[in-house]
């Protein structure tokens, strides 16, 4: 991934904050022949490092359907990207209040390498898909108890394989209209609020961006 130091984070606690709110990865290996493969599958933070301030010696968890052969490539490729993204959106030059003008888009995106391994065992399987269910569900109100449904949890999981990522690198980008003077910036988050699929995310994160 490419950085640009006019669109760097602010802070690492934004590239975490970023993640956990956007689990959704794209996945990426390589086997030894062949292209690189991709899955996009949930993968969360540990749920026993709360608050989480630094990546360092931070260790990620996902699973996947054991049908999908990508998982097979972890052994002999360890080395995986995820990729991360948060709110985007098309950024037209109606908003800027000036010509000649060209449009662009804004967005922000987290890609994170590391080793990645598998988990074996039932009993640790089921814990990852456990925490995965409760990262999602403690966002919402009302949550949901997977309470009553722990028996048809545990029957599913000779059909899943977790795994974990140890973090190594970590870059980012949150490309939010930083170069345009703020009275341009204030219409591009206005208009990016009524237009873009993720408008209100969108011009909360370039609100928090400000200045």
């Amino acid at each position: 991934m490419h950085e640009f130091a006019r669109y760097a984070a602010s802070s690492t606690a934004d590239e975490i904050q970023l993640v956990r709110q956007n689990p959704f990865a794209l996945v990426v290996s390589s086997a030894s022949a062949g292209a690189p493969a991709g899955t996009h599958v949930p993968v969360i933070l540990p749920p026993d490092r709360e608050p989480l301030d630094s990546w360092q010696e931070v260790t990620l968890l996902g699973h996947m359907a054991r049908v999908n052969p990508q998982w097979q490539d972890f052994a002999a490729s360890p080395r995986v990207l995820l990729v991360f993204t948060g709110p985007d959106g098309y950024v037209s030059p109606h908003s800027y209040g000036y010509t000649p003008a060209v449009p662009t888009w804004n967005y922000a995106a987290v890609h994170i390498t590391g080793t990645v391994e598998l988990i074996e065992g039932a009993a640790a399987t089921l814990e990852v898909m456990e925490s995965t269910v409760h990262a999602m569900e403690s966002r919402r109100e009302p949550s949901w108890s997977m309470a009553s449904s722990r028996e048809k949890f545990a029957s599913l999981v000779e059909h899943v394989v977790a795994f974990r990522v140890q973090v190594r690198t970590v870059q980012s980008v949150f490309k939010l209209s930083q170069d345009m003077p703020p009275e341009v910036r204030e219409r591009v988050r206005d208009d990016l609020r009524e237009t873009a699929p993720a408008g209100p995310a969108l011009a909360e994160l370039m609100r928090r961006y400000d200045g």
